[in-house]
């Protein structure tokens, strides 16, 4: 996945998890604040999207944009489905929470070179070792989804990180 043009063309992520209400539009506010904060917006195009059609067109789960908030986050993407034709064209990275997403998504996808846009958030954990994935807080307490963030901003930061440090030949593979 080498970008050509990288000085007119955004890098463009996709935060997937389940329903869109909790982990993805949670990282997608976290990366689009990593973004502003490193002075990057012009960049990056972020979004979120959910395997399942179940909430499309609501806001995050109230949880998860109390919690946020409380970070400093405004939690707020409305809530759509992955549409992979749309989405496996449009974007460069495709992030997932967990490995249930990372089969679903990549079963999808029609050629190798879209299944090497999904990536894990689990792989850019650095802080939190032995985490495996981003759990889902949706049954969960406050505790579960004040982990959920913190995993998220783990990723999120390190992630940002890998795609900074490659910018010269931005190739993720």
């Amino acid at each position: 996945m080498t970008r050509q043009n990288q000085d007119k063309e955004k890098i463009s992520l996709l935060f997937i998890c389940l329903g869109n209400i909790c982990r993805s539009p949670a990282a997608h506010a976290i990366m689009q604040r990593d973004v502003d904060d490193a002075g990057l917006t012009d960049r990056f195009s972020i979004d979120s999207a959910g395997i399942g059609p179940w909430h499309v067109g609501s806001l995050p789960d109230r949880r998860m944009r109390q919690h946020g908030a409380r970070r400093g986050l405004d939690v707020s993407h409305i809530a759509r489905q992955f549409d992979a034709g749309r989405d496996f064209r449009s974007f460069d990275y495709i992030v997932v929470m967990d490995d249930d997403n990372y089969r679903t998504i990549t079963k999808m996808a029609t050629t190798d070179a879209d299944r090497r846009k999904v990536i894990k958030m689990a792989d850019y954990l650095k802080d939190h070792h032995g985490a495996q994935s981003v759990p889902d807080p949706y049954y969960g307490d406050g505790a579960d989804f004040e982990l959920a963030l913190d995993l998220i901003e783990d990723g999120c930061s390190h992630l940002l990180q890998a795609i900074n440090g490659k910018e010269d030949n931005l190739a993720m593979d």
